[in-house]
């Protein structure tokens, strides 16, 4: 009985240890920013909901002025191109999986783990490439230049985990189907394509989870911003 009780607070202090910084966070954004500021910190304060107008409306009130802030742009920005990159990665990747999965060619296993490798590839050992590339023809700072090296990102993972699907998935339904005088692209939209839909489905959204992660990173110059003008204020 002791002993589960041990267990119990050791729990309870576990959670509690990592939970402190999201309760933490939470309290700050009801904070001004001199209560934020303010050492020792306060606890006990009056909440305001200051903070989330400035990100909603767009413009965070100092006492030395007005901040604008494009938080509502950029998040939908950061969904857009998530989205997007999402599509393009499964318009690309979804028959490339079937195509691993149903046929036998020459180098084809090498090709599939050559994309796999593009996951772990070193960001850093691609992003001075491409940025003088994307210069070069015009894609710097720009969406389709961003959409392309997300669905980079998305691609191998779309890629292995629908190919697991298709491989699992019996060829003879689709072979039935075409007997009975489909094309092979019926086959493929009507048979294959619903078959694999869980897999397509688990793609997409640990797809869209990376992608989402690296585009609201940018978000963190927001927030310095936003430092910056606590500051002033």
């Amino acid at each position: 009985m002791i002993l589960k009780s041990l267990r119990g607070v050791a729990l309870l202090l576990v959670v509690l240890f990592f939970m402190f910084p999201i309760f933490w966070i939470v309290v700050m954004s009801l904070q001004t920013n001199a209560e934020i500021l303010s050492l020792p910190p306060k606890l006990i304060f009056p909440p305001t909901l200051m903070n989330y107008t400035a990100l909603i409306t767009g413009h965070l009130k100092t006492s030395v002025g007005t901040l604008n802030i494009a938080f509502m742009h950029n998040l939908w920005n950061s969904f857009l191109l998530s989205a997007l990159s999402v599509i393009v990665a499964l318009v690309l990747g979804v028959p490339a999986a079937y195509a691993f999965a149903r046929y036998k060619f020459r180098l084809g296993e090498d090709m599939a783990f050559t994309l796999l490798s593009l996951k772990f590839a070193p960001p850093l050992l691609v992003l001075l490439p491409l940025s003088l590339e994307f210069q070069r023809v015009g894609l710097d700072n720009t969406y389709i230049g961003l959409i392309w090296i997300y669905q980079l990102i998305t691609l191998p993972l779309i890629l292995w985990i629908v190919r697991g699907y298709f491989e699992d998935a019996s060829p003879d339904i689709e072979y039935a189907y075409r007997v009975d005088g489909h094309s092979w692209l019926k086959g493929f939209l009507k048979i294959a394509i619903p078959l694999a839909r869980p897999g397509i489905a688990a793609a997409v959204v640990l797809s869209i989870i990376p992608t989402l992660a690296i585009a609201l990173y940018a978000q963190r110059w927001l927030v310095e911003g936003l430092s910056l003008g606590a500051v002033k204020g």
